[in-house]
């Protein structure tokens, strides 16, 4: 709850910083931003695709030696400095280039995940109609490969002509998919070919920075509110669309689709591959909005229970979304006499394509559709937030000073409409070339070698026993033996693992039949290299300017922990992290306090301390 063991009359909270209103909002922001649209249009998807009900076996066991120990590892680092992803680094200062990475990364991600929730807009918006506009072929661009599941007349004849076209060589186009590619995106030819801006989506990318903005206007303290309705509302949504899905005929073909085990597959290194790598991609880890999330957690909350509630809570979401899903694909084969297979589909194909044409099966499809777009919508905020978040508490930690923390909305404005411009290129008519190139680049392997870097940091160069210390001191309890073995072995080796599944299985990145050209490939490349590089680029500058006559003492000094390194309340600094200035001894006079000390009484302030040397000098001055 806050309070400080055995202490009554201090405060454990940052009036500087702020903190969260209460522990809810911390845990509502959390899950808010590890459940996002992965959850939904990935995971159920990569479950059909990795052996159904066997794909769990891997998932879970990767939840438990990787994802949650992760997890609680960014929480307790950012909860016991109360720093973001910059600030923390003070633990070894020639690894903050790590948190410049985390900031690159989170840049990258903000910049194309609010395109992806403004076309979520876009489809909200235009759902509002008696009959949704991707329903029949008989609009003007359509095209005459065009087949609907409801033109003309809806009989066995409409069936068998459907039947006829997925078993033939020639493929059919459905109405929302020619809606998606020829009226939507107006798709052209090749990513270099920008062609015009989508003016529907700028408008509708200019609303979803709005309301991103407005939502963090006084930063946690109003986004805190926010995540009340944010984080809940999807689960209500999510219920609505399961209970009408497993009422249709043909769910259950689609559910035994998504759930049947395929033993075979446990033994397939790919399978552990893509279920290590959404554990990793789904909870957010080395974005750096976990730090900074948690930097805004009373220094005694016990982030260890917080950490297994939002990771378990993450993965239920994605399985009880995979029933959502495919029990309206299965509903959809049905109707079309096809196999699931044929229906199912992942990423933006799922949410826009197969998913919204599926619902204009259903009566009163406009209401089923608005449901579910704003469910994506929301979904994407509540990542959005912590994205935004993330910059901005960099930005205000890293200059630190009373100006800047007093214009902390005019910083985030400044970001809002930095990210505004950076994503207008991804509403042109190739805008979900970049899009998809950036999701595939940005935040792919270069978030693997972050947070190996940073388990590395934290255990092996600071020291695993010193960051035991730390979280016993924080939290009354050293970290359970289990999470110190897989901080310091397993979860390093995991995170290894991932990364060379990651490359063993690279493949060149295309779009339905595009194959990108090299250039824009390696455009890909430098985007994931960007957040890489800051790395070893921030630790040789930092080598460079540390004390010493050798490069070994020098390296000795970057790695060290910074003097103001620790709790950042003078109240939580005893033990190692005491100032070590006495102001009832006067020898003590002449050492320096590792933080001073502004948390005094102003009477003791004001008091007048004699120095050895005659002259009278105030406790809180600095020698």
């Amino acid at each position: 709850n806050g309070a400080v063991p055995g202490e009554r009359g201090k405060q454990d909270k940052s009036v500087k910083r702020g903190n969260w209103g209460n522990q809810i909002e911390f845990v509502l922001t959390s899950v808010g931003y590890a459940v996002g649209l992965g959850n939904v249009w990935r995971f159920p998807y990569l479950c059909y695709r990795n052996g159904g009900g066997a794909f769990m076996f891997p998932y879970f066991i990767m939840l438990v030696f990787c994802g949650i120990p992760l997890f609680f590892m960014e929480l307790s680092f950012g909860q016991f400095a109360s720093q973001g992803c910059l600030g923390v680094w003070r633990v070894s200062p020639m690894f903050k280039g790590v948190g410049y990475g985390m900031m690159v990364v989170s840049t990258y991600i903000g910049i194309y995940y609010n395109v992806v929730i403004c076309i979520a807009f876009y489809y909200f918006f235009v759902s509002m109609t008696r009959v949704l506009p991707w329903t029949y072929c008989s609009n003007t661009w359509n095209t005459p490969d065009c087949v609907g599941v409801l033109d003309g007349n809806v009989s066995s004849r409409a069936a068998l002509n459907l039947t006829h076209f997925l078993n033939t060589t020639q493929k059919r186009t459905s109405p929302s998919e020619e809606y998606w590619r020829r009226y939507v995106l107006d798709l052209s030819d090749d990513i270099g070919n920008l062609g015009e801006v989508r003016l529907p989506l700028l408008g509708c990318l200019g609303v979803s920075w709005v309301v991103v903005f407005l939502c963090l206007i006084k930063g946690v303290k109003s986004s805190g509110k926010v995540v009340y309705f944010t984080a809940t509302f999807p689960y209500v949504v999510l219920t609505i669309l399961f209970v009408r899905g497993i009422t249709l005929e043909g769910a259950l073909t689609g559910i035994m689709y998504y759930l049947t085990p395929q033993w075979d597959k446990i033994l397939d290194a790919k399978v552990w591959g893509d279920a290590a790598s959404q554990i990793f991609y789904s909870l957010g880890c080395a974005w750096g909005g976990l730090i900074t999330m948690a930097s805004y957690n009373k220094f005694h909350n016990n982030c260890y229970r917080d950490s297994i509630i939002i990771s378990i809570t993450n993965c239920a979401t994605s399985v009880y979304a995979g029933f959502v899903i495919f029990s309206i694909l299965g509903f959809m084969a049905n109707h079309l006499g096809v196999d699931v297979s044929k229906v199912a589909d992942h990423g933006p194909g799922l949410a826009f394509v197969a998913y919204p044409e599926a619902l204009t099966l259903l009566p009163i499809s406009p209401l089923w559709s608005i449901l579910f777009f704003f469910m994506l919508i929301l979904l994407g905020l509540g990542t959005q937030f912590c994205l935004l978040e993330t910059l901005v508490t960099a930005i205000v930690d890293e200059v630190g000073n009373e100006w800047i923390i007093r214009r902390k909305t005019f910083v985030t404005l400044g970001v809002a409409v930095v990210g505004f411009l950076l994503g207008v290129p991804l509403t042109t008519q190739a805008g979900i070339y970049w899009l998809l190139l950036m999701d595939n680049y940005a935040a792919s392997f270069s978030l693997v070698v972050i947070s190996c870097i940073m388990c590395v940091a934290i255990m092996y160069i600071y020291g695993h026993r010193n960051y035991f210390k730390d979280i016993e001191m924080m939290l009354g309890f050293p970290p359970p033996l289990f999470f110190q073995i897989c901080w310091r072995f397993i979860s390093p080796a995991i995170i290894f693992f991932i990364l060379v599944f990651t490359v063993i299985q690279y493949r060149p990145i295309s779009y339905n039949d595009y194959i990108y050209p090299t250039w824009a490939i390696s455009i890909g490349f430098l985007m994931a290299l960007s957040s890489v590089i800051c790395i070893p680029i921030y630790a040789i500058y930092k080598v460079c300017r540390s004390e010493g006559d050798t490069l070994l003492e020098r390296l000795k000094n970057a790695t060290k922990a910074s003097k103001d390194w620790g709790p950042a309340l003078p109240e939580h600094r005893s033990g190692r992290y005491a100032p070590a200035f006495s102001p009832s001894t006067e020898s003590h006079l002449e050492v320096q306090p590792l933080q001073p000390e502004k948390g005094r009484s102003e009477a003791a302030a004001a008091s007048p301390v004699q120095g050895s040397n005659g002259s009278a000098h105030s406790q809180d001055s600095r020698l």
